[in-house]
C-alpha cells in the first residue's frame, strides 16, 4: 500500500505597509517598509527547505519580499500567480477603516459570501474562487511551496485546508492573528 506524501504550504505575510495606520489598502498596491522587508527575509531565508517554489502576488509589498528572499537564496524558484493578490475593497480603498459607515458594514456582513463590501469590490466568494483555484493546484503538484501573500489570502487558505470552499457567514472567517512578515504553515495528503 503506497503512502501518501504530505505536501506542505508556507505562507508569508508581506511587512509592514508605508501607510497611515487603519488604512484600507486590499488590492491598492502600497510599498512595504524595505528594513521589514529585509528583515522578514533573513527570517524566512533560514526557515525553508532548498529548491522550494515560491509563488508572489503581484502586489509590490509581497514581491519584493519575494525577491529579497530570492536574493538570499537563489535555489528558490520564483513565480508571480495573480491569484495571489489581496481582496479588492473597491471604493473602500484608500480609505481609513474607522471612517466608513457602520451600516455600510452590516450590509456587507448580512450577505457576506456573496455581497460586495463596497461599490466596485470584489466578493469573499470570488476571492475564495481564485485562492480556491490556486489551493487546488498546489495540491494537485504534490510539491511543497511558499505563498508570498496577503492577510485575506492566508485567512482563504486556512478555511480551505478546513475543507471550506465559501464560508456561511462572516462568523466563519478565520480570526487568527497574521503578523506582518511570518510563517504559516498548512500540510495536505498528496
Amino acid at each position: 500500500m503506497a503512502v501518501m506524501r504530505q505536501a506542505t504550504l508556507w505562507l508569508a505575510r508581506h511587512a509592514p505597509v508605508l501607510a497611515e495606520s487603519g488604512l484600507c489598502y486590499g488590492a491598492t498596491d502600497l510599498r512595504a517598509d524595505d528594513i521589514e522587508t529585509r528583515a522578514a527575509a533573513e527570517a524566512l531565508a533560514a526557515r525553508l527547505p532548498r529548491g522550494l517554489t515560491v509563488l508572489t502576488s503581484p502586489l509590490q509589498r509581497c514581491e519584493r519580499l519575494a525577491l529579497a528572499l530570492q536574493g538570499l537564496r537563489p535555489d528558490l524558484v520564483l513565480q508571480t500567480d495573480a491569484r495571489l493578490r489581496e481582496m479588492d475593497f473597491g471604493s473602500w480603498e484608500g480609505r481609513r477603516w474607522a471612517d466608513i459607515p457602520r451600516a455600510e458594514f452590516d450590509r456587507w456582513l448580512a450577505g457576506f459570501a456573496d455581497t460586495p463590501p463596497a461599490a466596485g469590490a470584489e466578493t469573499v466568494r470570488a476571492l475564495m474562487e481564485r485562492v480556491g483555484a490556486a489551493w487546488d493546484d498546489w495540491r494537485a503538484s504534490g510539491a511543497d511551496a511558499l505563498w508570498v501573500t496577503h492577510a485575506g489570502v492566508m485567512r482563504a487558505a486556512l478555511l480551505l485546508s478546513r475543507g471550506v470552499r465559501v464560508p456561511g457567514s462572516a462568523a466563519g472567517w478565520p480570526a487568527e492573528a497574521l503578523p506582518f512578515g511570518e510563517l504559516m504553515v498548512l500540510r495536505s495528503a498528496g
